[in-house]
Order: structure tokens, then sequence, then C-alpha cells
């Protein structure tokens, strides 16, 4: 009978010492596969355990924002905002690597929960106070070893192309004040552009910005924390610098009277999906196949005052106002949502016809993981 309970009792040991080894397994598999997907993969991947940094960093700073008054104040602190979350995520995955290999030491070597500790802090640390002679135990102390080199060098590669594409988006940011002020508006760039080069000009602009959304898309799903980095000057962001240039184009097409442009049509195109891919990652939910006759955030009668500015600036217009409205609204229905949510998600500053009207951020996300209106 002795001998029988202790063979059940090794055979409890055993088989929680497995359980242990497969929980520490798992925990560097997914923290490794999470830093995989996050930096290294060219594409868009949420993964979980970075989802819950960059949340639980939001909530710290949604605290600290309370104490904002003014939106310098919150921009002030919202730029610091990305940067912090960013650096949280790698001491989060040596974090959960060190757990993961703690699990692991005690499941193969049977030790005790502070020793494998610090045997699995020496070795991801490379100290080198603490290790084992045998032969599973060095071969974990030398992966482990490893792993936190390499989530060390991925960072570092990450960092320089983040930035590298943070600084190619504000170029033309920044150039766009140029041609539509700050806080950015369709009326500036239209009437600007019809007074000095004629609107004909705008053509080589679309183009421009055609390309510019197009990367936007690859760069700021792949790296999204790219989303939450705000330009270098309070006023400017790169959500409404997107909105004011798609509005002037879908105003171009719709009302100005000037010959049919395909390049400004590409250009939303490219705009809208450029949006909603970005949309996606974040789940934030739209119509995927909007009516032309949808409601939109832009009332008709905000519609018909910028019809009458224009007019008063000389701007040659369509006659048939209501066609104009129609066609605008056409246009505009699909980007909306998701041009006025992902204001909301980065906190923009003040822009017309953008921010001023963006969704609360409780009204953003999927439901039942559909897209839906």
């Amino acid at each position: 009978m002795t001998d029988l309970n202790a063979l059940v009792q090794i055979l409890i040991i055993g088989a929680a010492r497995l359980l242990i080894l497969a929980a520490g397994i798992l925990i560097v598999a997914n923290t490794f596969l999470s830093a995989v997907k996050t930096v290294v993969l060219p594409r868009s991947a949420n993964t979980k355990l970075s989802r819950t940094v960059f949340r639980s960093v939001r909530l710290a700073f949604d605290l600290r924002l309370r104490h904002a008054d003014t939106y310098e104040d919150r921009d002030r602190i919202m730029a610091l905002y990305a940067p912090i979350a960013l650096l949280t995520l790698p001491m989060v995955w040596l974090a959960m690597v060190l757990i993961g290999y703690t699990l692991i030491y005690v499941g193969v070597e049977g030790m005790a929960l502070y020793d494998a500790f610090k045997l699995s802090g020496s070795s991801l640390l490379t100290l080198g106070f603490e290790r084992r002679d045998t032969v599973f135990g060095m071969i974990f102390e030398f992966s482990e070893a490893a792993l936190g080199l390499v989530i060390v060098a991925l960072l570092i590669s990450y960092l320089p192309a983040m930035y590298s594409a943070f600084s190619k988006r504000e170029a033309l940011v920044t150039m766009l004040e140029v041609r539509a002020n700050t806080p950015p508006s369709p009326y500036q760039m239209i009437t600007r552009a019809h007074q000095i080069s004629g609107l004909a000009q705008l053509s080589e602009l679309w183009e421009l910005w055609e390309v510019w959304f197009a990367e936007l898309e690859e760069s700021h799903t792949s790296l999204a924390a790219l989303v939450y980095f705000r330009s270098p000057l309070a006023g400017r962001s790169w959500v409404t610098s997107a909105g004011a240039v798609l509005d002037s184009a879908a105003l171009m097409l719709s009302t100005v009277d000037m010959p049919n442009d395909p390049q400004a049509q590409l250009m939303i195109r490219s705009g809208y999906l450029a949006l909603r891919r970005i949309a996606d990652f974040f789940n934030i939910s739209y119509d995927a196949d909007p009516k032309s006759t949808d409601p939109i955030s832009i009332a008709q009668d905000e519609f018909d005052q910028l019809y009458d500015q224009l007019a008063e600036a000389g701007v040659p217009l369509k006659a048939d106002r209501e066609q104009a409205w129609r066609d605008y609204a056409g246009w505009r229905v699909n980007y909306d949502r998701v041009l006025l949510a992902l204001a909301a998600l980065t906190m923009a500053p003040y822009a017309p016809w953008v921010s001023d009207r963006s969704l609360p951020r409780g009204t953003m996300y999927r439901r039942n993981g559909k897209n839906g209106k």
C-alpha cells in the first residue's frame, strides 16, 4: 500500500510538472509570436498581447486626461502615449519570457519557484550568476538568452523603420499647410489653387496623395503604433489632412465646374480603402458597400454655406446645387464613418468636417465581429 501511495504521488508530481512545463512553453511561444507578428510580419496582425499593452497604457493616459482643460494640454499628454506604449511592449515581452522560462525550469528541473526565477532572470539578461549543469537545463538557458537578444534586436530594428515611415507621412502633411492652412480646409485648398495656379493643377496633387494613401495603408497596419504618433505641431494631424484632401477632391468632382478628373476619383478610392484597412485593424465598424443616398455627417445646409463661400471667391461652380450636393454626399459616404472614427481614436485636433464631429469612442467598435452600419 505504501508503494502504491508513493507511485500515485510520483505520478501526480510528474503530471503537475508536465502541466507547468506546457504552460511555460505556451507563454514563451505566444510571446515570441506576438513579437514576430508585431515587428517582423509585413502585414496587419493584431495580437492580443500587443493590444492589451496599448489599451492598458491608454487607460492610464485617460486618467491623466481628466485633468487637462485645453486641447493643447491633451495634445501634450497624448504625444507621449504612443512612445511609452511602444517602449512598454518589449518590456512586457521580456517579462513574459522570464515568467515562461521560470515555469519551464520548474517543470524540467523540478526546481523551487524562487530558484527557477533566479535562473530565468540570469539567463534572459545574460548575467550568468545562476546556471544548471544538466543537459536540458543548459539547452533552455541558451535558448532563453538567445530569445532575449532577439527581442532586443527586433526593437532596435523596429524603431528606425517606424520613424522613417513617420517622417514620410509627415512630409506631405506639413506641405498641406501651404495649400490648405492649419487646420486644413477644403475651402482654402480650392480657393487658393484657383487664385494661384488654376484648378487644373490640382490633378498633380491628387497623384501625390494617392501614393500617400497607399503608403499609409501599408505602414499604419504593419506598424500600427504609427496611428497614434502625433504630428510635431499640435494643430496638424494625418487624419485631418486626409479628410481635407478627400473632401477637396470630392468637391472638385461634384461641385466645381471643371472637366471630370479621373485622378481625383482614383485618389478618393485609394483614400477610403486605406482608411478602411486601418479601421479593420482597430475593429471599427463601417458599411463596406454604402449607397450614395445613405446619410453622412455633413448636413446639406453646411454644404450650401460652403457652396456660397466658393461662389463669392470666384470659383466656377455647377449650376445645379441640389445635384452637386447629392454627388458630394455620394463620394463622402465612402469614407465618412471611418474618417470620423479615426479622428476620435487618435484624438485629432480641430478641423472642419472631420474632428469637429468625431464619433464617440464607445460607438466605434464592431459588434459580433461584423461590419455594419
